[in-house]
């Protein structure tokens, strides 16, 4: 069941469309449309999966271009029968595994099988991310209360990290949790495993930042991460204002970046695994992800 090699077939032209986000170029959607089409990596009765691409919001206003938008056209073109929802997809900015399915049980049984599974400890969703540093140890666990802070017209997530049972039980701090390994490390980059028990929005992000390894192409968080002396420290949200990601000169003639492609560099955040009762399902990162394994010299078996 895993589904990479329908994937994999699906990547050059899903790679059309990751070249066109990284020059700036809005895709149409027309043209996001068929790279849905051509990134299905299973389907199987009422369940539907595909590889969304970086920059595709599940859901938008009423005017922009989402994935919940092109639902009823996706599922035309498939033929199915019935309206296709989410059952689960990863945020805006990141890529890979969109489960659908067209029958509510479906969904529904499927959400209790992620919850139950999450509160028995297992991890059933599994990403890869390319890092802007290598954690201090292998393999670990970061743990920390996450909550929202207004901060100007701004609305940020921020670490609690050491949350109270008032604000807790009030639900205004979530406690948050992230296993993480890492797969391999070379010039000061990581490609790292991440599986999330718990779901928070921007949790992947936000840990990393609290490794001091910010994610590569991430201009809303790596700002928390400054150095003195090539010595990583962290930031507090607040002095960190989003901005582009600021990488040395060495980094950037790695990956082959001019500076006006910097501002257009997608994230590296791969939702690459999925456990469902089923079995497993997995497709591999987007063309512009392994180019930059390729170019960093970091590993490219995405089944390790």
């Amino acid at each position: 069941m895993a589904g990479g090699g329908t994937a994999a077939r699906a990547l050059a032209r899903v790679g059309n469309g990751a070249r066109a986000a990284r020059r700036g170029r809005v895709l149409g959607p027309e043209e996001t449309l068929g790279l849905l089409e051509a990134s299905v990596v299973y389907r199987e009765g009422a369940l539907l999966a595909l590889s969304k691409p970086p920059g595709l919001p599940v859901l938008g206003q009423p005017e922009q271009l989402s994935l919940v938008a092109l639902l009823p056209a996706l599922r035309r073109r498939l033929g199915f029968t019935s309206e296709l929802h989410v059952v689960k997809a990863p945020a805006r900015e990141c890529s890979g595994l969109v489960l659908l399915s067209s029958c509510h049980r479906s969904s529904e049984r499927l959400q209790r099988f992620f919850n139950d599974a999450r509160q028995r400890g297992r991890y059933p969703a599994t990403y890869r991310a390319v890092t802007v540093g290598v954690p201090a140890e292998a393999e670990g666990e970061i743990r920390t209360g996450l909550r929202w802070q207004q901060h100007g017209d701004t609305a940020l997530v921020v670490p609690v990290l050491a949350p109270g049972r008032c604000s807790l039980a009030r639900k205004e701090v979530k406690n948050t949790l992230t296993r993480y390994r890492v797969l391999g490390a070379a010039g000061g980059c990581a490609l790292l495993q991440l599986q999330p028990r718990t779901a928070f929005p921007e949790q992947l992000l936000v840990h990393l930042t609290l490794l001091l390894c910010p994610a590569l192409g991430d201009h809303e968080h790596a700002s928390r991460v400054g150095k003195v002396l090539g010595v990583p420290f962290l930031l507090p949200p607040e002095a960190a204002p989003t901005r582009t990601q600021v990488l040395d000169a060495e980094l950037v003639a790695r990956l082959g970046l001019s500076p006006q492609q910097l501002c257009h560099l997608p994230l590296h955040l791969h939702l690459q695994q999925l456990v469902l009762p089923q079995g497993l399902l997995c497709t591999p990162p987007p063309p512009y992800f392994l180019r930059t394994l390729r170019c960093l010299g970091l590993p490219g078996d995405q089944e390790t």
